[in-house]
C-alpha cells in the first residue's frame, strides 16, 4: 500500500486483520460519496482488493483499475470472485501510470498514512481524474480509532515499543481538507465513519490482531515469547470482554472528498501540454458527453 518498506505483502493475512473492517467502513464511505453508476474508477492502494470488491458491488462501475505496490496483495486481489471486473496493476500511489483525466473517480481506502508523501499521492489522484470527477479517501482515526487500537495502550503500559506509522497526522479531517485544497480540488467535504468491531472470543481477537502484517505485526514480531504472554495477559484485563466471551468496541475513520476542477486541468495542461486535454473535451472516460456526466454527478451530491 505504500512506496516505502512493504508491510502488507500477505493478502490473506491482511484479510483477517483488516479486510472485514475495511469492507464495513467502505460501505459507509461509498454511501456518503453517492457516486453515479457506470463511472470509471481507480482504487489507489487497493491492497488485497477488499474495498475494490465493495466498490464494484455498491457502485456498479463501468470499469475499475486497482493499483498497489505489493505483488502479494495484487495476486490475492485477483482471486476475489467479486472483483472480476477490476484490472489490478502493481504501481505506487505517488506515480500513477496513467494520463491526465483518465478516470471519473479515484478512491484511496485506508492508505493515506502509509504513503511517504500523502500530498503527492492526492495530487496524483487529482491529476488522473477529470474535471468534475471525485477524489476521495477514508482512513482510521489515529491513535484511538483503529480496529486494533487496544494493542497500543496495552503495549505502552508494559513499556513496549508501540507500532509506528509514517504519517498519522494525514488521517485527521483538518489535514485531509488541507491536502485536498493543496491538490486544487473543489467542493471539499469531510465526515466521520463509525463501525462496530466484534470478535467471537479473546482467541479470535488475539489471532486476528497479532498477524505478521502491517506496523503492528512488525512490532509484535520483535517481542520475546515472554513479552507476548505478558501482552496477552494485559489485553485480557483491559479489553471489554462480555459475559459470553465476545468482544466489541467502536472504530472511527475520517473521510474526505472533493471534485476535480477546470482550473486544475488547465494548470496540468500548462505543465504538460494540451494534447490530453483536447482529446478529453468531447467525451469522458466512460464515453458519455462531459455535460451529461457533470449533470449526473451534481444530482448525486
Amino acid at each position: 500500500m505504500n512506496q516505502g518498506p512493504n508491510l502488507f505483502a500477505d493478502g490473506k493475512a491482511y484479510e483477517r486483520l483488516m479486510g472485514r473492517w475495511s469492507r464495513l467502513a467502505g460501505e459507509k464511505f461509498l454511501d456518503w460519496l453517492a457516486a453515479p453508476k457506470n463511472l470509471k474508477w481507480i482504487d489507489v492502494g487497493c491492497g488485497n482488493g477488499a474495498f475494490t470488491e465493495v466498490l464494484i458491488a455498491r457502485c456498479l462501475p463501468a470499469a475499475v483499475v486497482g493499483v498497489d505496490p505489493s505483488e502479494g496483495q495484487i495476486a490475492y486481489a485477483r482471486t476475489r470472485p467479486g472483483a472480476k471486473l477490476a484490472e489490478f496493476r502493481v504501481a505506487g500511489a505517488q506515480d500513477l501510470p496513467f494520463a491526465e483525466n483518465s478516470f471519473d473517480a479515484a478512491a484511496m481506502a485506508l492508505v493515506i498514512v502509509f504513503v511517504p508523501d500523502p500530498a503527492k499521492a492526492v495530487a496524483e489522484m487529482a491529476r488522473v481524474v477529470r474535471p468534475g470527477g471525485i477524489v476521495a479517501t477514508y482512513m482510521w482515526d489515529f491513535p484511538d480509532g483503529t480496529p486494533i487500537s487496544p494493542l497500543g495502550p496495552a503495549m505502552k503500559s508494559l513499556g513496549m515499543a508501540t507500532p509506528e506509522r509514517p504519517n498519522t497526522e494525514a488521517a485527521g479531517r483538518d489535514a485531509m481538507r488541507a491536502i485536498w485544497r493543496q491538490a486544487g480540488l473543489k467542493s471539499i467535504e469531510t465526515e466521520v465513519i463509525r463501525i462496530r468491531i466484534s470478535y467471537s472470543s479473546f482467541d479470535d481477537f488475539w489471532g486476528s490482531t497479532t498477524l505478521p502484517v502491517g506496523p503492528s505485526g512488525k512490532a509484535l514480531a520483535a517481542l520475546t515469547p515472554t513479552a507476548r504472554e505478558q501482552l496477552k495477559a494485559r489485553l485480557r484485563e483491559s479489553l471489554p470482554i462480555a459475559a459470553d466471551g465476545t468482544i466489541s468496541y467502536e472504530a472511527i475513520a475520517n473521510m474526505a472528498k472533493g471534485l476535480g476542477s477546470v482550473a486544475l486541468m488547465q494548470s496540468q495542461g500548462a505543465a504538460r501540454g494540451n494534447s490530453h486535454i483536447q482529446r478529453q473535451k468531447t467525451a469522458g472516460c466512460t464515453g458519455s458527453p462531459r455535460r451529461l456526466y457533470s449533470k449526473k454527478l451534481s444530482s448525486h451530491r
